[in-house]
């Protein structure tokens, strides 16, 4: 079964204004994948770090949206010394300390793929050399699945 953790920004993805078409088209996508987890299809993984982040939503549907996907997960990991160890590694390569956590943690659960709708994220975590974990768009994450 494929493990994939899903940042922040990507869970709430369906939730962002749809008039731009690659808003639109990743929101389905995100809900399409959170259908196949509930069906047991997907592994969701997730941290303490995306609880922390999606309790500080200030949007109480956005907060409650997030925190309903983020229960179906199936792995979880609390913040550990080795997850930030690891993420000081990641923001030496340009990536803010929390998505340097998030990326942590995703290695930490053994994902296959670690899925981020952030751009300047994806670009900077695709040039850390010994990452062990792919890191993918939403648009890359369906190609994957498709295969």
């Amino acid at each position: 079964m494929m493990k994939i953790y899903l940042d922040n920004c990507c869970i709430q993805r369906p939730l962002d204004d749809r008039t731009q078409l690659r808003i639109a088209v990743e929101g389905e996508i995100i809900l399409n994948i959170l259908s196949l987890i509930e069906a047991g299809q997907i592994s969701l993984l997730s941290s303490e770090i995306s609880l922390y982040e999606a309790k500080k939503i200030s949007n109480t549907f956005r907060r409650e949206f997030t925190l309903k996907v983020l229960s179906e997960r199936s792995g979880f990991t609390q913040l550990n010394d080795a997850i930030e160890e690891r993420s000081r590694l990641f923001t030496d390569f340009g990536i803010k300390p929390i998505d340097a956590l998030h990326l942590a943690a995703a290695e930490m659960l053994k994902a296959d793929f670690f899925c981020t709708c952030d751009d300047r994220f994806l670009k900077k975590a695709k040039r850390v050399d010994d990452l062990r974990v792919r890191a993918v768009s939403i648009l890359e994450l369906l190609q994957e699945m498709e295969k």
